[in-house]
């Protein structure tokens, strides 16, 4: 699906927000972050009013307590587990490159369309991907079992592409993270990734943000 960025500023405040709009079939879902505003209401509905525009079916909305108003549609924890507890396992690491990058982009969007929540990986998001180098590729013998985004203490994604291996996945994406702790933020909407941590050890810290449905 299309992905566009969009920057309001309050017309008033000149304050600012950011929403994300991601096609799904003939639907678009908007995802709006309300900054710290010192008219938030107004902003919101700036950026309301652009996302009915586009055609969203879809808007939700996290970032201010002007939200609480709507109903809750998901929130993002933060969960825990010390590295130590992990097993190992035999998958292989390999470092996303320029010539695997659209290859990456292409699976883990086919993989995040359906996760509550999630969206889309841009070519502007691929690019610093692979700027960072945090992307790579999980194979056993040949065989692609799924990719990550992984570093420092933190798992930013992880997609399998044979079901039932997103654990050895998980496992391979440990040795390239550093530290003592491994860090993933879910949002609890997504009940079968919070329980996949659970079951490997991890544990719910704290809670990352609040997304509310405006429309």
């Amino acid at each position: 699906g299309s992905v566009e960025y969009k920057r309001f500023k309050n017309s008033v405040s000149q304050d600012y927000g950011t929403a994300r709009a991601a096609g799904k079939g003939s639907a678009i879902t908007v995802h709006v972050t309300i900054q710290d505003s010192k008219d938030p209401k107004n902003l919101l509905e700036e950026c309301t009013a652009f996302c009915r525009a586009v055609g969203a079916k879809e808007v939700f909305a996290s970032g201010n307590s002007c939200l609480d108003v709507y109903p809750m549609h998901t929130s993002v924890v933060l969960m825990r587990c010390f590295r130590e507890q992990l097993d190992d396992t035999d998958a292989a690491l390999f470092p996303v490159q320029r010539e695997t990058l659209e290859q990456f982009k292409d699976i883990y969007n086919n993989a995040m369309k359906e996760v509550p929540n999630a969206s889309p990986m841009t070519d502007s998001d691929a690019q610093r991907l692979l700027k960072a180098g945090n992307g790579y590729f999980v194979h056993r013998d040949g065989t692609l079992l799924g990719i990550g985004i992984a570093g420092g203490e933190r798992i930013d994604a992880i997609a399998s592409v044979i079901p039932g291996c997103g654990k050895d996945v998980l496992l391979a994406l440990n040795h390239a993270l550093s530290g003592a702790l491994v860090e993933v933020e879910v949002s609890t909407a997504n009940r079968r990734a919070v329980q996949f941590y659970e079951k490997m050890g991890f544990t719910q810290c704290s809670e990352v943000s609040r997304w509310y449905k405006i429309i």
